[in-house]
């Protein structure tokens, strides 16, 4: 019997990302894609030569011998899939953002916990060298005690297929803060030790999309901004900011700013690309150093490999569930926050 573990991908647009992964992992084996575009299902299939296509997740459930799934839909789906694939005794690496609300992460969690099964949420921005390096700076206590921060991720326009399903806060959730603010977050959080969020105020904004949407007849029901203001248990802070479509300098700002006691640093993209250095501030004997990050030795693998690899080795994935409610505390506290005009607490 084949010691590999049988992967298959549900949602074929980022889910060509998971396909990738899983080929570099000599221990997996792809054996299904899953998509309600049949044509795009095929074309998918014989590029990576994959056996099986289906339209249906349920039926691939049922009809394949399969250890563990990617969920790569529309938000809307990630809950009831990945509960529905637990069900079924799979490991589920999910997209972020981990769902739809706060309650839903849960239940998710709670069954793969029920289970025995490993739920990771793709929290992509810290699979990377630079990333890895960060986290080793900061573990080794280079920055001490981090109590700020403040993480950005604005597009000056950039509205994924504007009039599609990102815009349409019932198969969403929301727009920029779930889109781009999830992976900010994230990085934020992982590196500051993924602190207890306590309590959050934010604010929504949507002016530039929404006369867009109505000029072009298109339904946008999401902001195209969000902001607010965390603070944690370990007396921490944390600003975050997320748009679509700002009145900014560049075509993207993407930055994380984490103030310690010992020192700081500062990661952000150059001249509105995806292209990202890190700066580390310190000092010693009354004399201030900046220092570019050395992140050319790290070595950071594909979530789908790092997923596989927490199959094979029983042990927890290194994005899980438990960061993954967090992360959605934090999301829909700002969201609250925003409707209601009053600080979100837990």
């Amino acid at each position: 019997m084949s010691s590999k573990i049988k992967v298959a991908v549900i949602g074929l647009g980022i889910g060509k990302s998971h396909l990738k992964g899983y080929q570099s992992h000599p221990d997996a084996e792809i054996v299904a894609v899953c998509d309600l575009n049949q044509e795009l299902g095929a074309q998918i299939a014989a590029e990576y030569k994959v056996p099986k296509i289906f339209t249906d997740a349920e039926k691939m459930f049922k009809e394949c011998e399969l250890d563990a799934v990617s969920v790569c839909t529309p938000n809307k789906f990630h809950a009831p899939l990945t509960m529905t694939a637990l069900e079924h005794g799979l490991h589920v690496l999910c997209e972020k953002p981990m769902a739809m609300n706060t309650d839903e992460a849960i239940q998710m969690n709670d069954l793969a916990k029920k289970k025995k099964k490993n739920l990771m949420i793709n929290f992509s921005y810290r699979f990377n060298p630079m990333s890895y390096a960060l986290k080793q700076e900061v573990d080794k206590g280079t920055f001490g005690d981090i109590y700020f921060g403040r993480t950005v991720w604005h597009r000056r326009r950039g509205m994924p297929k504007f009039g599609g399903w990102f815009g349409d806060k019932e198969l969403s959730g929301g727009g920029p803060l779930i889109d781009l603010g999830v992976h900010r977050v994230d990085l934020a959080l992982w590196l500051m030790g993924y602190p207890e969020p306590v309590s959050v105020f934010g604010s929504t904004y949507n002016p530039i999309a929404m006369e867009q949407a109505k000029k072009e007849n298109k339904k946008y029901t999401v902001e195209d901004l969000a902001c607010g203001i965390v603070k944690f248990k370990n007396g921490a802070t944390l600003i975050v900011e997320a748009s679509w479509a700002a009145n900014i300098k560049d075509k993207e700002e993407m930055n994380t700013r984490l103030c310690g006691t010992k020192g700081g640093l500062m990661q952000y993209n150059l001249n509105g690309e995806y292209k990202f250095e890190a700066d580390m501030y310190t000092d010693s004997d009354g004399f201030f150093y900046t220092k570019k990050l050395d992140f050319t030795t790290a070595q950071v693998p594909a979530p789908a490999y790092e997923f596989v690899d927490s199959i094979k080795n029983k042990r927890p994935p290194l994005a899980t569930g438990d960061e993954g409610i967090k992360v959605m505390k934090i999301l829909d506290g700002i969201y609250t926050s925003a409707a209601t005009g009053k600080q979100v607490t837990w």
